[in-house]
Parts: C-alpha cells; structure tokens; sequence
C-alpha cells in the first residue's frame, strides 16, 4: 500500500521589531537621535572611525546608515525630519587633515574640529590586557563628563551646550544603575586649546572582597582546590591577579540598590574605568550659525565673526563647508539615503 505523509503546516511568528521612543517616559524630554556620515571620499582607517563613532551613539544612531556618492546634505536632512534625528556628526578629510562637524538639525549651529590625533577601538583594545567589552554594553546611552570649558569663552559655552544636547539628560533620582555603563569624557586644556575626546566603559567592583571571591560569585563555578590544604587557603592566598590592589577612597562610591550579585545596596564599591575607544585630538576651529553654512560665530584663525562662510582658499576646511554649501541649493528630489 502507499503511504500517505501526514504533512504539518509550519506558522512563523514575524519578527516585530520594537520601535525607538521619541520622548523619555521619565523626564519627558525629547531623545536626541544622530546620523554618523561622511562627506566625500575617507581613507580606510576614518572609515573605521566612522563605524566606531556610530557604535559609540547607540542605541539612538542608525548603526547601518548606508550612503551614495550622490547623497547631499539635503537627502539627509529628509530624511532626519520623519525619523527624529536631532545631530548631524559628519566626517571629511581634506589634503592637510581629517575634520569632524558636529551639526544640529535643522538650522544649526555647527561645529567643525580639526582632527589631530586618532586612535581606533580596536587599537585601544589590542593595546590592553584583558579587553573588556560585554555584549549589552551599547544597550543604553554613555553618561558625558566635560572638564576645563568652563572658562567663561562663548565659543567654550557653545561647545558645552552642543556636546550636552547630543545625549539623552537623565535623571539622578530615578537613573538606574544597571543603565550606566559606558562615559564619554571631554577634556580641554586652555593652554593647547585642545580638546582630547575618550571613550570608556564602566563597572562596579566591591571593596575589601578578593577577585578570587568575586569570581566565584560572578561565573558560578565551583573553584579547582586539588591542591589546597583547606578552603580558607582559597581565599587568603594572595599574588592572584589584582585582589592585593588598594581601593583609593576618592574612587569608591555607596550603592542605593543593588546593582549585579556581588555589588550590594548600602556597601562599598570602587568605580573602574577602561578605555574601549575611539580616541581623539580635536581643535575647535569654526563654529557657523546654520548647518554647515551661514554666518562664522568663531574661527580660529582669526577671522571676522558674523562674516558669512566663502571660500577663500585659505582655511583648508572651507573645501568641505562650501560643498556643503552647494549640496544646500542644489535639488536632491531623485537622490535617496537606503
């Protein structure tokens, strides 16, 4: 006789992809969101760069924003409208030296940085020990710390203002630990009028408790003692890894919750950082009124303020601005951002 198979429909539940909020449910502000693009051809390592600058925005950044050589700058400024975007950070290199413009969306201001020095993530890493970086790191935004801008410059101020809006505000009284993982730090020296951008990652360790305890917490696996007379040489041997390290008081904090299942609330835990990358030099040389066009409100090279930005041949950014410039009134109705 013929056998008759008995098949068996198959249901593929979709796939629904959560949808970003708009607005903080707590403070009720809007979420700054960010495009991370180039403008016109990068060498591979900015390239890198670019692709690190995206991941350190997340989780409010399109990750695999995708560009054509006939994207202008109003394609992406379409497109940003429907979808949120707040700021604009904007990688160029000219014959002299790369440049970083961090722009806000619609109608600017816009800062141009000259970039001196980079490092890449994965050069910060391979510089390192013991690398560290775990998988739901990028899950929340990075906390911004700025030092030395304080000096009371308006074109400081500006730049205050710029890198404070480009994250979400949180607030300290509702803030949960777990959510702070990673920090940006900016910090500029008034002497260089440098501004040295890092990158680092955060975490958590108990004072007055041995790595080997803090291990066996963490992992959940029972210790190799074969070799140990009894279990109290488990934790009292000393020259493993860091546990003879001092906790500095200055670097230790009391928790308000808990916070993992060896940092507990209303005990001690020193605060480590480690630099995941990338790393950057950056010279504020322009700040202009509108997005990549408009009225010069700071120039580092002593230009005057309020003139309008030409091209003079002089400052080997203008290449890219008056670029810019013509993207802004030329039509781009046929041209697309995938």
């Amino acid at each position: 006789m013929a056998r008759f198979r008995n098949k068996k429909k198959v249901f593929v539940k979709p796939v629904v992809k959560k949808k970003q909020p708009s607005v903080d449910h707590i403070t009720g502000d809007k979420i700054p969101k960010s495009f991370v693009f180039a403008r016109g051809k990068l060498p591979g390592p900015l390239r890198q760069l670019q692709m690190d600058l995206r991941k350190l925005m997340l989780p409010y950044t399109a990750l695999n924003l995708k560009e054509k050589k006939r994207n202008s700058l109003k394609d992406f400024l379409n497109v940003a409208g429907p979808m949120g975007v707040t700021h604009f950070l904007i990688l160029s290199k000219t014959a002299t030296s790369p440049y970083l413009r961090v722009g806000r969306t619609p109608q600017g201001p816009t800062l141009t940085f000259k970039i001196h020095e980079y490092s890449l993530a994965t050069d910060v890493a391979q510089s390192q020990l013991r690398p560290r970086c775990p998988q739901d790191l990028f899950k929340n935004s990075p906390l911004i710390v700025l030092s030395g801008f304080g000096t009371g410059d308006q074109h400081l101020k500006l730049t205050t203002i710029m890198f404070q809006n480009i994250f979400p505000a949180i607030d300290i009284n509702t803030v949960k630990l777990s959510s702070c993982q990673r920090i940006v730090l900016l910090n500029y020296n008034k002497d260089t009028k440098l501004i040295d951008f890092r990158h680092y990652s955060i975490r958590l360790q108990p004072v007055g408790v041995s790595r080997r305890v803090r291990k066996f917490v963490q992992n959940h696996q029972f210790p190799d003692l074969r070799n140990l007379q009894d279990v109290s040489d488990f934790i009292t041997k000393a020259g493993y890894g860091s546990e003879s390290e001092a906790d500095e008081e200055a670097a230790t904090v009391t928790l308000s919750s808990d916070l993992g299942r060896v940092n507990r609330a209303s005990t001690k835990s020193a605060v480590k950082l480690q630099e995941i990358g990338p790393r950057m030099t950056l010279e504020l040389i322009k700040i202009e009124e509108g997005l990549c066009s408009g009225g010069v409100i700071f120039s580092a090279y002593g230009n005057g303020e309020g003139k309008k930005t030409q091209d003079n041949g002089t400052d080997p950014e203008n290449e890219d601005a008056d670029a810019d410039q013509e993207d802004m009134g030329e039509g781009g109705e046929d041209d697309e951002v995938d």
